[in-house]
C-alpha cells in the first residue's frame, strides 16, 4: 500500500493544491459576512469553463443570487433545511442545464456546426443537457475551492418552482443550488467516510 506522501508525489499538482481542492475541502453549512465580488465569480467561470462537455456544448447555465430580493425568491422553494444557511450565505448560485443549448453549437463547436441538427428532438437535448450540466456542476464546485471560497451544494429544493419563478421565459432547467463564501462559524459535519480503492476500482 503506497503512502500519502507516495500517493501526492504521483500527482502534478503540489501536495496543498490537493488538499485545497479535495482532502481538506468542505461542504459548508454556515457562511461568514464577507463578500463574494464579481471578480472572484468572473474568475471561477474563466477557469471552469476548459474542463470538457461533449462535443463542447457547454450546456451549464447559472444565475447568481446576491441581494434580499433576490434571494427571497427563491427561499421559499428550498427545503426547510436549506432555508437559512440560504439566506445568510453572501452569494447563492442556482445552476441549470439550458436545453437550448443547441443553438450555440456554431460557436463552440465551428468544424462541424451541422451537427447541430441532430439535436432536433427536445426530449433527447434535456437528458444530453443534464449530463453534461452536471459533469459543469462538479467543475465549478472545484473551481470555488479553487478560488479559496468554500462551496454549499444542495438539492434539496422544487426545481419545478424555481424554474417557474426565475426561467420561466429560457429553456434552463435548474439541477444544483450552491451557497458560496468563506465558512462561517461552525460550518462542518463530521467528515464522513470514503470508500476504498479497492471498493470503487476494478482493473481488467
Amino acid at each position: 500500500m503506497t503512502t500519502f506522501a507516495e500517493q501526492a508525489e504521483a500527482l502534478q499538482v503540489p501536495a496543498d493544491v490537493q488538499n485545497l481542492l479535495f482532502r481538506e475541502a468542505r461542504t459548508a453549512n454556515s457562511f461568514s459576512s464577507e463578500p463574494v465580488t464579481e471578480e472572484q465569480v468572473r474568475a471561477i467561470y474563466d477557469l471552469v469553463k476548459w474542463a470538457p462537455t461533449s462535443m463542447n456544448t457547454q450546456p451549464l447555465r447559472a444565475l447568481v443570487l446576491r441581494t434580499a430580493e433576490a434571494k427571497a425568491r427563491l427561499l421559499p422553494h428550498m427545503a426547510p433545511g436549506n432555508r437559512d444557511k440560504t439566506e445568510a450565505a453572501p452569494l447563492t448560485v442556482v445552476l441549470a442545464a439550458d436545453v437550448d443549448f443547441h443553438e450555440n453549437i456554431p460557436q463552440v463547436f465551428p468544424h462541424n456546426p451541422g451537427v447541430k441538427d441532430n439535436f432536433s428532438d427536445e426530449q433527447g437535448r434535456v437528458e444530453f443537457a443534464k449530463l453534461n450540466s452536471l459533469l459543469q456542476v462538479g467543475y465549478f464546485i472545484i473551481g470555488v475551492r479553487a478560488a479559496g471560497l468554500a462551496a454549499g451544494p444542495m438539492t434539496g429544493f422544487d426545481a419545478q418552482g424555481v424554474d417557474d419563478e426565475f426561467f420561466a421565459d429560457k429553456k434552463w432547467r435548474s439541477l444544483v443550488v450552491v451557497n458560496v463564501g468563506k465558512p462561517g462559524e461552525n460550518p462542518w459535519f463530521d467528515r464522513l467516510p470514503r470508500l476504498d480503492f479497492d471498493q470503487v476500482v476494478e482493473t481488467l
